[in-house]
């Protein structure tokens, strides 16, 4: 069978692409080809206004779920993947696997009993976090996966969590657009630092991330 893949495509150009401020999407999940995104209106969350509301403040305390980094990464992209219309073609389900074997690609899995229920993926440079997708098969199981991501990235001393895109469900949690201009700022500052995604410790308790997460008016 005839490869139709861009031998070009490397898990290196991915990170310089990041590194310019670009990112990369198919057309489909079958599409064997990659266009490189850089949006006028970026997607951030700024990492001190993020949001736990009660609702979900009052869920992650019920527990129930389980939550653990880099235990299933193919996993979390599957699940992002398994959906009617998908950006996560074959090509980029490759190279972010690799990206992952590299240490630049990780994830956040949420469990219930013993089944992957839930989780957030994305890719880091210096203090960058680049949120790719994120999924749910349980009611609030991508919100729990958010701000157990949010709590690490503030530990871990990350200072940028681009979304790329912004979404009402994002936006309700905390989630603003900004200027590519200003982005681009926020990325080449970020990029000047160093962080490490797998350094903090699992939080011993919902309660700890709700605390260090939950803002008073």
């Amino acid at each position: 069978m005839k490869d139709d893949r861009d031998p070009f495509l490397t898990p290196e150009l991915l990170l310089s692409a990041y590194a310019s401020g670009v990112f990369p999407m198919s057309e489909g999940r079958d599409d064997p080809e990659v266009f490189w995104v850089d949006p006028k209106l970026r997607g951030i969350f700024p990492l001190d206004h993020f949001h736990i509301s009660r609702s979900l403040a009052r869920r992650m305390r019920r527990g129930g779920f389980g939550v653990s980094v880099n235990a299933d990464f193919e996993g979390v992209l599957r699940g992002c993947a398994d959906r009617e219309d998908t950006w996560i073609s074959g090509v980029i389900h490759d190279l972010y696997m690799q990206l992952h074997r590299l240490g630049h690609a990780h994830s956040l899995e949420v469990w219930m009993e013993s089944e992957l229920v839930g989780g957030v993926y994305g890719v880091t440079l210096g203090r960058a976090f680049f949120g790719e997708s994120m999924f749910s098969r349980r009611t609030d199981a991508s919100k729990i996966a958010l701000a157990y991501l949010v709590d690490r990235l503030k530990l871990a001393g990350f200072t940028l969590f681009d979304t790329q895109f912004i979404t009402p469900h994002l936006a309700s949690l905390g989630a603003i657009e900004i200027p590519r201009a200003r982005y681009h700022l926020l990325l080449e500052e970020a990029l000047q630092g160093q962080a490490d995604f797998t350094a903090p410790d699992l939080p011993q308790s919902p309660s700890d991330v709700i605390q260090r997460n939950t803002q008073t008016s």
